[in-house]
């Protein structure tokens, strides 16, 4: 018999519905922002197509982007922790993509 566990008050009851937990591919993310905001497109380029399509566009608050940082970096660090180096291309192309404000690129 297992001893009977207490639920955690600060536990997050979150659903993922079978479509979403699928996920959508994309090789390419578009940030902007504005005093209020962070737009973070995430983006799916084909080879050999002229047009990309924005598959995800999520909006966040300045903290929230801050966050996201942070844990896409602890994320990466376990990551080569396990799995060695990830290697970045300095041959990546330039995109001259903008949608209002400042522009960053993943």
């Amino acid at each position: 018999m297992q001893p009977e566990q207490t639920p955690d008050p600060n536990a997050i009851n979150i659903e993922l519905s079978e479509n979403m937990a699928e996920g959508e591919y994309a090789n390419l993310a578009l940030i902007a922002h504005s005093n209020s905001e962070f737009v973070i497109d995430f983006i799916r380029m084909m080879p050999g197509m002229p047009k990309a399509k924005v598959k995800s566009r999520i909006v966040v608050t300045p903290e929230h982007a801050k966050r996201l940082l942070a844990a896409l970096s602890e994320n990466v660090e376990r990551y080569e922790q396990s799995f060695g180096h990830i290697k970045v291309h300095s041959d990546a192309p330039n995109y001259p993509i903008s949608f209002g404000g400042a522009v960053g690129e993943a």
